[in-house]
């Protein structure tokens, strides 16, 4: 039994899969869709991607973790008393 042939539709995804290329879908406000619709196309452009790549990382990239230990020393203590008095708890009678 003779297989279908791909669609071209088909073909041309396999196509730019083979190439690096990912399909996503996304869903903005119609106002934005001309602008997603410009920074897909620079990010896409062999010309513009580097540039374009470099400005959305410095604006949009997660920041780096930073661990609890490394945010407390690095927290401001300056007039904060870490002083405490010694407490030896309560008497108890046996």
């Amino acid at each position: 039994m003779a297989s279908k042939p791909k669609s071209s539709v088909a073909t041309h995804r396999a196509r730019r899969e083979r190439q690096g290329f990912v399909r996503v879908e996304v869903n903005v406000r119609k106002e934005d869709a001309s602008l997603v619709r410009r920074v897909a196309s620079a990010l896409s452009d062999p010309s513009r991607q580097i540039e374009a790549r470099n400005l959305l990382r410095q604006r949009f990239a997660e920041p780096p973790k930073v661990s609890l230990k490394a945010l407390l020393a690095s927290a401001p203590l300056d007039g904060v008393d870490l002083d405490r008095s010694r407490d030896l708890g309560r008497d108890v009678d046996l």
